[in-house]
């Protein structure tokens, strides 16, 4: 009866993707933007010119900014500084799995730029509920709380040096009640766990098809950022149920 009740539960929720977010005016150009019909959690439009991108071999990332007009005024100084960083950590590590990494202002090097452009917060007592309920539902899905389930949009793009983009992407996704997304104290604790999924989609979109990944260098372009796999957070989320943004985080600043 329980199995049957899940699935009864899971089936519409899973079913469900995120609204999309609204064009921020971030993005050099939205014409021509497509939104993608296959994916379930994440609300994706994206462009791609495929013979410049089959050109693309050096690439370099700009710092995450804020998109103008993004209504976050409920998000200190602090967690902003921390979102913007996990979200450059993970563009770098999935961008340098395709391509090799230039300092900013190289010449040659295609640009990739990203803003966040929208942030719902964790509800950080609910989570704490979930966390506790966790433990007495097992399997791999967790369920939250209402009122506890963030957000994340993020748009960004790759522009040619000379300053026509290539490739764009518009990429939101929140929480859902049940599912793999884990509860946290923090109020950014969604919208962190969420910049490795945009990410990759990303990556992917700012990627020729046909293009090979490459052997990461050494020492790692991103090790600023900290390690790629971060143990210390999956071992945190297996004793309390949470996501823990200083153990699983990228490394500060």
């Amino acid at each position: 009866m329980r199995a049957a009740f899940a699935h009864l539960l899971i089936a519409p929720l899973a079913a469900c993707a995120s609204a999309p977010a609204p064009n921020s005016g971030f993005l050099t150009r939205y014409d021509q933007m497509a939104a993608r019909t296959d994916t379930v959690r994440a609300s994706i439009r994206e462009r791609q010119d495929a013979p410049a991108l089959a050109q693309v071999r050096k690439v370099a990332v700009a710092p995450t900014v804020y998109a103008t007009g993004a209504t976050l005024d409920w998000m200190t100084e602090a967690e902003r500084k921390a979102l913007a960083r996990e979200v450059d950590a993970q563009l770098c590590f999935e961008l340098s799995k395709r391509y090799e990494l230039a300092p900013q202002g190289a010449a040659e090097a295609h640009k990739v730029r990203a803003a966040i452009a929208g942030v719902e917060p964790t509800g950080r007592f609910a989570s704490a509920a979930s966390a506790a309920a966790s433990f007495f539902i097992p399997g791999p899905l967790g369920v939250r709380a209402p009122g506890t389930t963030g957000a994340l949009a993020v748009e960004a793009e790759m522009l040619a040096p000379a300053g026509e983009q290539i490739a764009a992407i518009s990429w939101r996704r929140t929480a859902k009640p049940v599912g793999t997304d884990d509860p946290s104290l923090s109020r950014i604790g969604d919208a962190l766990q969420f910049a490795e999924p945009f990410a990759d989609a990303a990556a992917r979109t700012m990627t020729a098809k046909d293009h090979k990944s490459r052997k990461i260098g050494e020492p790692d372009p991103c090790a600023e950022f900290g390690a790629r796999l971060r143990p210390e957070g999956f071992l945190a989320k297996f004793a309390t149920g949470l996501y823990v943004p200083d153990l699983s985080g990228a490394k500060k600043d």
